[in-house]
């Protein structure tokens, strides 16, 4: 039974082309009102999900559920695809103005010249381009062909928006303009939206929740502070920035905290674990700090270390700065910190980051056949 809240839903999906497996998606869902974006690299899946949500791409075995009801049995397949609306990464228009590729939609559903006009108007003019109307689409430039396409879906009123890397196609001006429209029309329509994209910031940006997919299959799904900081394997943990991913043994516990033995080197960390055990720290590289002088003794749970830089590389607003602690060690430094600091590769410098800054991660048991115990 779907839960309460939920308005799409996909159960035991699996979709293979060529003896190739695309998906393997035991349980998906998403809520209603809320932004999903889906991340992960080229070939994970993302867009051959969306495809199969929407129909456009049928799925060799699953089931798919709207608003409680199996869809092709409890709910009739043109009804379902007249409450989605899809927007591809590159504008798929009609050779006609603008005006009219947004009001296309609406024509397919039958809808009254009055009610056209008013929807379509309010569009156009959300997303910038009213001055645009009698224009040719084939003379658009790619940004205001993406509004085109992005005004069209959401005059329908789709009650689930597919938006498949919309803006990644665009310069980064065009992008972050539209991203921005894109953001205030999404908050202000309370739209259900599953977006895909390759870029962290979009997702952190525009999402409620986000699903994190790797060959076919969806690895973590949670609010974004969730899947940012508290990812659930090393994968993951590095497709959402984390830099410093670093495997030791517990070798000390307290009350609440531990220490954990890498390289020779120790380090603190929060929460429980047990003498012996093997553990993975995850460090995000904005939580480390770097400094020329000796960190104080008031600084709270600090693990501090001496190192030496190995390597600084530019990253446009800010710089990746690695270092050497007997175990690598990223910090992301703004620029006008660099320049305070006049940091430079070869220098020693001290690194410091708290234990609350860190997660951890356990590593599982396997018995002496090196088989994983059954859970």
């Amino acid at each position: 039974m779907t839960e309460p809240g939920v308005i799409l839903e996909a159960k035991n999906l699996l979709v293979e082309r060529a003896g190739a497996r695309l998906l393997d998606i035991p349980v998906f869902s998403v809520n209603k009102g809320e932004v999903l974006a889906l991340i992960g690299p080229n070939g994970a899946g993302k867009t051959t999900l969306l495809l199969t949500l929407s129909y456009l791409m049928k799925p060799r075995a699953g089931e798919l559920f709207f608003s409680g009801l199996r869809v092709g049995s409890g709910y009739l397949l043109s009804d379902y695809r007249r409450k989605l609306a899809m927007v591809f990464q590159e504008a798929l228009l009609f050779d006609t103005t603008v005006y009219k590729n947004v009001a296309s939609g609406l024509k397919f559903r039958g809808m009254r010249r009055e009610e056209i006009q008013t929807r379509v108007t309010e569009q156009l003019e959300l997303f910038g381009i009213g001055h645009l109307r009698d224009r040719s689409a084939r003379t658009l430039s790619g940004g205001e062909a993406q509004r085109t396409s992005l005004a069209r879906a959401f005059a329908t009123s789709p009650e689930v928006l597919l938006l498949d890397e919309p803006f990644a196609a665009l310069d980064p001006p065009t992008r972050e303009s539209l991203v921005q429209d894109v953001e205030q029309v999404l908050r202000r329509a309370h739209t259900t939206t599953i977006i895909t994209t390759h870029d962290r910031s979009e997702a952190l940006r525009l999402s409620t929740r986000i699903a994190v997919m790797n060959q076919g299959r969806i690895l973590q799904v949670g609010t974004p502070g969730e899947v940012m900081y508290h990812p659930v394997d090393e994968f993951v943990a590095a497709f959402v920035g984390i830099e410093t991913i670093i495997t030791g043994e517990v070798v000390r516990v307290q009350a609440g905290t531990f220490t954990v033995s890498v390289n020779g080197k120790e380090i603190e960390a929060v929460g429980n674990a047990a003498g012996g055990e093997i553990v993975t720290l995850c460090i995000r590289p904005e939580n480390v700090t770097l400094s020329c002088d000796v960190f104080g003794s008031g600084a709270s749970a600090l693990n501090v270390f001496h190192g030496t830089i190995t390597k600084i590389t530019a990253m446009g607003l800010y710089q990746k700065v690695l270092i050497d602690c007997g175990f690598s060690l990223v910090a992301y430094l703004t620029n006008r910190s660099m320049e305070r600091l006049a940091l430079t590769e070869g220098q020693e410098i001290n690194a410091a980051f708290k234990a609350t800054g860190i997660h951890v991660m356990k590593i599982p048991q396997t018995d002496p056949a090196g088989q994983s115990p059954a859970c």
